[in-house]
């Protein structure tokens, strides 16, 4: 079989069982449950990257029975934003890393995306991503706008090898005078660049659904399962701290790819009530947008939460969006 079959993780699979049939009602659990377990059931989008000329890969794409996501759904789509997905489950190959040579495309779930439409970057605009390994967002940042400058983060060291590893991969080097890596934590930014940008990304750390299902042996499980107490508490200080690094007027995106409503809806609802100088703005539009190609949760205060689901098996994601007044 050349890879070992993924296994799930009984003490994760029990926990979230308990947590989100509360959260979630039994009902819509089950049919998660269904999806979050079941990696052949998975589908993963293909994101074009506009630094090469990948016709050939299109055409590949085009015969395997992929189309655009975006193509009729957003009128105001990038047009150098290109992602295709495919209704039946399956992973196109990935690129290897070439040292001087750009890959023509990167694989990803495509609710990866939202938080990206959700900032709605334009050429010219000074933006942050907080919290940016291994790359993604980034990556499809650039195929919407060029920004007058990208600073990508990543605290953790072995994390910022691989983000920097993936901007070489997918930009030219003429673009990366403009594209600057920090590796500090995000909760010093605010500090250290205050009202410095226009837009900010907070994909924060999470208690990642698919990934602690497949990754955890008993002991891992047990201590992401107690230290997943202390998120919220670090996604609330990061978004605050995103806070203070963004001009009044500016806008700023939080994502995770969990289903906790602790690290979700709790964290928003602690945000506006303790930070006077930020509103919620609306996603509802983008959520009709999208609802044939995502499946998104209903009753979600200020954000959008993508639930896997059978045929269309992206998420979890959760996106909110503030903007930041002008005094």
């Amino acid at each position: 079989m050349g890879r070992l079959q993924k296994r799930v993780c009984k003490l994760v699979l029990d926990y979230f069982e308990a947590t989100y049939t509360k959260e979630l009602g039994s009902i819509a659990w089950r049919k998660i449950r269904e999806i979050l377990t079941a990696p052949e059931l998975w589908q993963y989008a293909v994101l074009l990257n506009n630094f090469t000329s990948p016709c050939e890969v299109e055409k590949r794409l085009h015969e395997k029975g992929y189309h655009l996501l975006l193509q009729e759904a957003l009128s105001a789509r990038p047009e150098t934003l290109k992602c295709y997905v495919n209704k039946s489950p399956g992973k196109f190959p990935s690129q290897r890393h070439q040292f001087d040579r750009l890959k023509e495309y990167y694989i990803l779930n495509a609710s990866s995306l939202l938080p990206v439409l959700a900032l709605d970057v334009r050429d010219g605009e000074r933006v942050l991503d907080m919290c940016a390994a291994p790359g993604g967002k980034s990556i499809a940042l650039l195929q919407c706008a060029l920004p007058g400058y990208l600073h990508c983060n990543e605290a953790d060291v072995h994390r910022s090898r691989r983000l920097k590893q993936t901007l070489e991969s997918f930009v030219p080097k003429s673009h990366m005078n403009f594209i600057t890596n920090f590796d500090v934590d995000g909760r010093s930014i605010g500090k250290l660049c205050p009202q410095m940008y226009d837009k900010v990304l907070v994909d924060a750390p999470c208690s990642n659904d698919r990934s602690w299902l497949f990754s955890s042996d008993a002991e891992q499980a047990t201590t992401r399962i107690l230290q997943r107490k202390t998120l919220p508490g670090i996604q609330t200080a990061l978004l605050r701290s995103a806070i203070h690094a963004l001009r009044p007027g500016g806008s700023l995106v939080y994502s995770t790819c969990t289903l906790s409503k602790a690290e979700n809806s709790d964290v928003v609802a602690n945000i506006l009530n303790s930070c006077d100088d930020v509103i919620p703005v609306d996603l509802s539009d983008l959520g009709t947008a999208l609802s044939h190609e995502f499946t998104f949760a209903s009753g979600v205060r200020h954000g959008l939460l993508v639930l896997p689901d059978q045929g269309k098996s992206w998420g979890p994601m959760f996106v909110a969006k503030f903007r930041k007044k002008i005094q």
